[in-house]
């Protein structure tokens, strides 16, 4: 054997010999065997690249004095020598259950890992599980590790709305109303719920451009006759220093319950028809809490023209608030400072001390009067009434009535204003869409209009309910046109006002072309078609469950009075064969000629190609063509009764 080949041999079993003992001194690239019973901290070992040489012997010797060091419980960091000389980073002690400390160094560059920072690692990064997971207890070797503890997560700003909800749906609510209040409330907890409590107005600790936007409508709400005035407003501004999340949260909830507050008010809910009369079928399309906020919490900075879109769309609403805007504006002129007093309606020969006041207003005292016929409300005071009366779109009947003394007055403006102001209500319990072609009958103003495509073509007098049986107000759509019809006689007329006349003529009801007979074992009596008729010639069924209808009428001269209110629930139409060309329309086919000539003593049915909407209303105020305000009467008092109920009157 040459020595070339011994020396090579002793090199290897010296390698061999070397490589064991690195293994057993666990420096090198690995960590501790964790003691039983705990469960060791993840490790990756490194794994040396391939062309990565065995290390010297100093380097294996460096190792060994390394593992030593870490043995000794005192030596617990790096000296400031060691890390000049660019030695690893000192390492974290681990309490093992036997007591003594492992280390737990990084490799080194040449391993191939990344290499190690001159910084010291936090210990809260590094340390594996604390004896309180590993259920044994550490030994006390020179200066411990501090158990880590995680540190509570901040609670986000959901998370305090979250609770400020909580205590908002806590409140107790009593009084009038509460249950809907309860249910309302409810709604919009529901509403944040659904979307984990995410804010819908307040951005990174302040009032967002919806916020804003919404917050500027409610402001104006006064301009559509809207109050919120019991209701808090939301803070988001304090006087000093930035507002807490608590205080955000409580501006948050207070601007969303206002925002419902004024999509519903101005939807129809601060009054039920019903309250007002039995006969009110208008139901008001009340807009839900989570309709109102999602919408304009979605419109950024158009959230106020959204929330303002919840009023009446119709352009009859909006000419009635640019009426109320002027009458706020404006202060009417006062008959020599003084309001003219309220009292008995004046006509033609009746005296009465508020007589001279009238006169000064008019300017008619310019020559005293005699002294007997001083208070004398005579022809020449009547008559400039009557021109007053007509100059602001009252009945120029040249009565002093009292809407005419409110007028005159100007020192109560409220009085115009409450009405104009009841009169938007109205409007709020009409459907949102009308649609383009309809029928509009309104009843205090005794008249009925054909639009089609949203302009008048055509319109005429109507004859309505007396106050006692008034006509209904609802909408509805007319289906089909009767001419020469049977008068299917009400109960209620045949008790109330045809069994006295047969007690005193039994010939009462064959003489005027009634028939007499039974139905379901019942007395009926029907009125066979013809000039007595009393519903004319032809009538618009529109099926309803009030059994009114338009129908004509034998008794025309009744349209020349201004006050047509003499039907039992019905509404008589002037010149009704002209409504029935309008109403057909002129694709049918059906003239006026044509449909008159129908006229006999049989029935005919004419169908329309489509179902017209027909609105029967109440309006004592409204805005003319030529844009100047009309007052009319209120004939069943539903305009005093909504001031009542509204709270306006004064």
């Amino acid at each position: 054997m040459s020595w070339f080949t011994l020396l090579s041999g002793l090199l290897l079993v010296a390698g061999l010999a070397v490589r064991p003992a690195m293994a057993d001194d666990q420096t090198i690239g690995q960590k501790p065997l964790a003691p039983l019973g705990t469960e060791a901290a993840p490790a990756t070992a490194p794994v040396a690249p391939a062309n990565v040489q065995p290390q010297s012997a100093d380097k294996v010797k460096a190792s060994t004095e390394d593992a030593a060091a870490a043995d000794d419980p005192q030596v617990t960091e790096s000296s400031p020598e060691t890390d000049k000389m660019q030695s690893p980073p000192p390492f974290v002690p681990v309490p093992p259950a036997g007591g003594a400390v492992g280390t737990d160094r990084p490799s080194s560059p040449e391993s191939g890992a990344a290499a190690p920072s001159s910084t010291p690692a936090s210990p809260a990064a590094t340390a594996p599980a604390t004896p309180a997971q590993s259920g044994s207890t550490p030994k006390q070797a020179g200066t411990p590790a501090a158990a880590s503890v995680p540190t509570p997560a901040a609670p986000t700003f959901a998370d305090v709305l979250h609770k400020a909800l909580d205590a908002y749906g806590a409140r107790p609510i009593e009084g009038r109303d509460a249950a809907e209040r309860r249910k309302l409330r409810a709604d919009i907890l529901a509403f944040y719920a659904a979307r984990n409590y995410a804010p819908l107005w307040v951005e990174d600790g302040k009032p967002n451009a919806a916020a804003h936007s919404a917050m500027d409508r409610i402001a104006h709400a006064g301009d559509d006759g809207l109050s919120l005035r019991d209701m808090p407003a939301p803070v988001f501004v304090q006087a000093e220093g930035e507002p807490s999340d608590n205080a955000l949260a409580t501006a948050e909830i207070d601007l969303s319950a206002r925002i419902v507050a004024y999509g519903r008010q101005a939807s129809g809910s601060r009054l039920d028809p019903r309250r007002i009369s039995a006969l009110i079928g208008a139901k008001p399309e009340v807009a839900a809490p989570a309709q109102i906020l999602a919408s304009v919490a979605a419109a950024g900075t158009n959230a106020g023209p959204v929330l303002e879109a919840f009023n009446p769309p119709q352009a009859g609403y909006r000419a009635l608030r640019e009426k109320l805007a002027e009458l706020r504006r404006e202060t009417p002129p006062v008959a020599d400072g003084k309001p003219i007093p309220r009292g008995p309606t004046l006509k033609v020969g009746m005296s009465d001390p508020r007589v001279p006041l009238i006169r000064a207003r008019f300017g008619l005292d310019t020559e005293p009067p005699v002294a007997s016929d001083d208070l004398l409300y005579d022809t020449r005071v009547a008559g400039a009434v009557a021109e007053f009366q007509k100059a602001n779109g009252l009945p120029a009947s040249g009565l002093l009535t009292a809407r005419t003394i409110a007028a005159l007055s100007g020192g109560q403006p409220s009085r115009l204003e409450n009405e104009l102001l009841a009169n938007m209500e109205f409007w709020r319990w009409m459907p949102r869409d009308m649609g383009s072609d309809r029928v509009d009958v309104n009843i205090p103003d005794f008249t009925v209009r054909v639009i089609r495509d949203n302009h008048l073509i055509w319109q005429n007098k109507v004859i309505v309910g007396k106050p006692q049986t008034a006509t209904p107000v609802f909408s509805n759509a007319i289906r089909y046109v009767i001419v020469n019809p049977y008068w299917n006689v009400p109960a209620s007329i045949i008790r109330k006002e045809m069994l006295p006349h047969l007690e005193r003529d039994p010939t009462y009801l064959s003489s005027r072309g009634f028939e007499v007979f039974t139905r379901h074992g019942r007395l009926a009596v029907r009125q066979l078609p013809g000039p007595r008729n009393a519903l004319g010639r032809i009538k618009f069924i529109f099926p309803n469950d009030y059994s009114v209808y338009l129908h004509d009428t034998p008794t025309r001269g009744l349209f020349a009075s201004k006050r047509r209110a003499y039907s039992h629930g019905c509404v008589r139409v002037n010149k009704p064969f002209g409504f029935a060309q309008a109403l057909l329309g002129p694709a049918s086919g059906w003239s006026e000629s044509r449909v008159e000539h129908l006229v006999g003593s049989k029935q005919h049915y004419i169908y329309l190609q489509k179902p017209m909407p027909i609105h029967i209303e109440y309006f004592t105020a409204f805005v003319d063509a030529d844009g100047r305000l009309q007052l009319r009467d209120d004939i069943y008092r539903y305009t005093h009764k909504v001031e009542l109920a509204l709270g306006l009157e004064r």
